[in-house]
């Protein structure tokens, strides 16, 4: 029996994706739209919503810091409160950030590793953002 979770929304892919023939955007559902949501959140800096300021963790401000305790704790910090007060469709119950120690890629990378629940539907979910400076990674 199919479930139905049309509860959990339905939303723009991110980043958006148009289907030039139809004239549509491509939509995203269920989990898959809760994990567009994240992104989107940590991905957006305070201030960067016009209407809404306090949208957003900051992330920016942090990414050429050493990932010490202190660093960890504020990371964690600013990411369960903004999941708290703008993604409440999730309860989450651990946030793990770490740095990607890959030798191949330049300083300043960390993966935070979110794990949550959707309360509705009792199910556990894993959501890895990784974390870089876009600017940072182009060839000169």
């Amino acid at each position: 029996m199919e479930q139905h979770l049309d509860f959990l929304g339905t939303g723009w892919k991110f980043p958006p994706e148009f289907n030039k023939d139809a004239g549509t955007v491509l939509l995203v559902s269920d989990e898959q739209d809760i994990n567009e949501s994240l992104n989107i959140l940590l991905s957006t800096s305070l201030g960067e919503r016009v209407m809404q300021p306090a949208y957003g963790c900051n992330l920016a401000d942090s990414v050429f810091e050493t990932l010490n305790p202190t660093i960890v704790g504020y990371i964690k910090d600013r990411v369960q409160n903004a999941i708290l007060f703008y993604e409440p469709r999730i309860v989450v119950q651990n946030i793990e950030v770490t740095p990607d120690d890959s030798p191949e890629l330049l300083q300043g990378r960390f993966l935070i590793r979110i794990e949550y629940v959707i309360p509705e539907t009792n199910s556990r979910f894993n959501y890895v953002y990784d974390y870089y400076k876009n600017e940072a990674l182009r060839p000169i």
